[in-house]
């Protein structure tokens, strides 16, 4: 099953710039079936474990958050870049290559009953889902585990979530 989700996962060289494999998950949400297999995969496996909420990285995270929080029955969470929520956020910076950014939270989107998913399509640096996961934990809701659709093991993000016993899931890895 994995590899057919792989397998419609387009890579296309030097794109931002020369010398990165992009990975593009376009053809994948074209392909209805494709789709179907890669969000089954994660309710299988989230089934039974118990979480409250779905918290979705912007953009590509909102795609199968959405899909897998209403597949399992219960809520999805945005975490948006700042300024695109309209009432009371909390916000986390973080470092990438060349500079920082932020994510944001509602005050009131998750709290200490609530047991959490976070998701996203790609794990590269991991400098996007940490932020994420302080966001998380600033809420007092529990992280139980990340999951991402590709994860790009030769970059550092595997070995940050490894490093921070964070634990996470991926459908593919190249």
């Amino acid at each position: 099953m994995r590899e057919r989700i792989r397998s419609v996962i387009r890579a296309v060289p030097d794109y931002p710039k020369p010398g990165i494999v992009f990975r593009d998950i376009t053809p994948l949400l074209a392909d209805g079936d494709a789709f179907a297999e890669a969000i089954n995969s994660f309710v299988e496996r989230y089934r039974n474990a118990g979480l409250t909420k779905i918290v979705g990285i912007e953009a590509r995270g909102f795609i199968f958050g959405t899909a897998l929080a209403y597949a399992l029955g219960i809520g999805f969470v945005p975490l948006r870049k700042p300024g695109k929520l309209p009432a009371k956020t909390l916000q986390q910076r973080y470092s990438l290559e060349y500079g920082e950014d932020a994510l944001e939270i509602h005050t009131d989107a998750l709290g200490a009953h609530d047991h959490v998913l976070i998701i996203d399509d790609l794990l590269a640096t991991g400098g996007t889902v940490l932020a994420a996961v302080d966001l998380v934990k600033q809420t007092g809701a529990s992280l139980q585990e990340c999951a991402f659709v590709i994860s790009l093991d030769q970059l550092p993000g595997v070995d940050r979530l490894q490093q921070a016993a964070i634990p996470y899931y991926t459908l593919c890895r190249f």
